[in-house]
Parts: C-alpha cells; sequence; structure tokens
C-alpha cells in the first residue's frame, strides 16, 4: 500500500493528513479556510489521490501559517508513500484548460526539490482568501514532497479560475507520475541508480 499519514504541530497550526496514492480521488479537509478546502478537493479528485487533511491554525492572524503548514504536511505524506521511487512513470506534464484560462503543470518526481510558479493573478483576494498564498502552498508542498514543479498559466482573467486551474493541473500531472510503470517494476527510473541528493 503506498499510503502514508503526517502530523505538524507548532505554535502557530496542528496539522494532520493522510494519504493513498492508489485511492480514487476521496477527500475529507477540513482546515478552516474554505477556498483552500475546495482546492485540496480538486487536487485529491483529479489525482485519484485520496486525501484526508485536520488542520486548525492561527486564522485570527491570516490564513498563511495554515495554507504552507499543510503544504508541508501534505508534501512530505507524499514523499513518504512514494517509499523507495521504484517503478513509478517519474516524469508528467498536463495541460488544463478552465473557461478563460489555461495553466500547466510538469513534474520530476526526482527527490530534487524545486519550483518554476510563473502564475499572476488579476487581483489580490478571492473572497477573504489571498491569491499570494498559492504559490506559497506549491512552494511548501514542492520542496516537502522532493518534486521538482514547474506551474506556469498562459493567460486567464478570472482568479478563481487561475488558482483552480493550477491546482488541477498539479493533479492531473502527479496522477501520471506516481503511477506505477509495469515494465519498470521493481527499478529506479534513473540511470544514476538513485534518485534525490
Amino acid at each position: 500500500m503506498r499510503s502514508a499519514a503526517v502530523e505538524r504541530t507548532t505554535n502557530e497550526t496542528s496539522v494532520s493528513v493522510s494519504v493513498d496514492l492508489d485511492g480514487t480521488g476521496r477527500h475529507d479537509i477540513e482546515t478552516g479556510v474554505g477556498f483552500f478546502d475546495h482546492m485540496l478537493a480538486q487536487l485529491a479528485r483529479h489525482s485519484l489521490i485520496d486525501i484526508t487533511v485536520r488542520a486548525k491554525g492561527d486564522l485570527h492572524i491570516d490564513d498563511h501559517h495554515t495554507v504552507e503548514d499543510v503544504g508541508i504536511a501534505l508534501g512530505q505524506a507524499l514523499r513518504k508513500a512514494l517509499g523507495d521511487l521504484k517503478g513509478v512513470m517519474r516524469y508528467a506534464d498536463a495541460m488544463l484548460p478552465m473557461d478563460e484560462t489555461l495553466s500547466r503543470a510538469a513534474v520530476d518526481i526526482s527527490g530534487r526539490p524545486f519550483l518554476v510558479f510563473r502564475v499572476e493573478f488579476p487581483r489580490e483576494k478571492i473572497g477573504t482568501f489571498d491569491t499570494e498564498l498559492v504559490r506559497e502552498w506549491f512552494q511548501a508542498f514542492a520542496m516537502n514532497a522532493g518534486i521538482t514543479l514547474h506551474v506556469e498559466t498562459f493567460y486567464g482573467a478570472n482568479a478563481h479560475h487561475i488558482a483552480e486551474s493550477c491546482f488541477k493541473a498539479l493533479a492531473r500531472a502527479l496522477r501520471a507520475a506516481i503511477a506505477i510503470d509495469p515494465r519498470m517494476a521493481g527499478e529506479l527510473p534513473t540511470t544514476k541508480g538513485k534518485l534525490g541528493a
């Protein structure tokens, strides 16, 4: 079973997450940040990764610590669930249209974390959610999952659509990258003999 659970507690947040990489996209998410819950539900549904998240944070200050720490915990859970990385497809990308918006995500399950994020939002808020937190989440997730991740929005006018297309593009890319290649079963997808630092 490629599944894992992570708990993270700081003075700012208390986060528990679990993932099942071979799930059906089931999700049970409560962070106290409505728009963020919606984005994580899209991530689960379109990646077919079962995701459970419980987070309590200092929302009386703002959403930043909660969003970032959930990204950290989910990234760590993904990395843990991937295990020794043998047999995974490793590379994948997805182009995701959403009405007037087009975004792309490209993933390398490399063990070498890196994020390129070329996304601009036409406004600073989606409801009460700060759009700058979208990048914060992707940064925390990529660094802790140990993946190289490139996210780009080519065009779009609606901030909600831009954010959602990024999460859905990541979901579809992850779905392909974490899949087991039957021709590579038991083998690492690299000529180096090792993935990661």
